[in-house]
């Protein structure tokens, strides 16, 4: 129960998000009371932001900073870092992997955005792994950002006010989004 977008727009990539925590269907956490409010995390040059439980936040960070080595930079190497972290999420912190009788594969539970100096993606719960070339967005508010995004993507606003504008408009509409955001952004090949 978020909103979470990257924006990919000429050298710039931005990554945002809302900073509500939803509790079942009727109990809300806002940022004025979680002093951890800020759903992207980073790790060196690359900024997750993750959709679903918030128990993934902590669990996701450690796993990763605990890898001993971990692929960032291209498709390929974000499906091969994440094949390398499943058995640990289930051996080392109890993931449940169970989803439907006739998944192909067994489920992370987890749906993800990264943007770094290489491009903007998005990882699935059977960990399939996109590269996106405009942007891209998560959560429940993700219907309504996606909208505001495609409305102003060919104007001359910059991926970070493309990005502030999806996010504004998922906490605008969507119950379990709100202000303010965490908005980070960087040029391609740099950071």
């Amino acid at each position: 129960m978020t909103t979470i977008v990257v924006v990919r727009k000429g050298n710039e990539v931005a990554i945002a998000a809302d900073s509500q925590t939803t509790f079942g269907d009727d109990q809300k956490l806002l940022a004025g009371y979680d002093r951890f409010h800020d759903k992207i995390f980073h790790i060196g040059e690359h900024h997750f932001a993750i959709a679903g439980s918030a128990a993934h936040d902590l669990v996701l960070q450690n796993a990763l900073r605990s890898l001993k080595s971990r692929d960032l930079s291209s498709r390929a190497g974000i499906f091969e870092t994440f094949r390398k972290l499943h058995p640990k999420l289930k051996d080392h912190f109890f993931l449940k992997p169970d989803e439907e009788e006739d998944d192909p594969y067994e489920s992370s539970h987890m749906m993800l955005l990264l943007a770094n100096s290489h491009g903007i993606f998005g990882v699935y719960p059977m960990r399939e792994v996109y590269e996106f070339s405009r942007y891209w967005a998560i959560g429940s508010g993700r219907a309504y950002a996606m909208g505001a995004m495609y409305n102003c993507y060919q104007s001359e606003l910059s991926a970070a006010d493309i990005a502030r504008r999806g996010i504004e408009a998922g906490c605008e509409f969507d119950l379990s989004s709100a202000l303010p955001m965490s908005l980070y952004t960087f040029t391609l090949g740099k950071e």
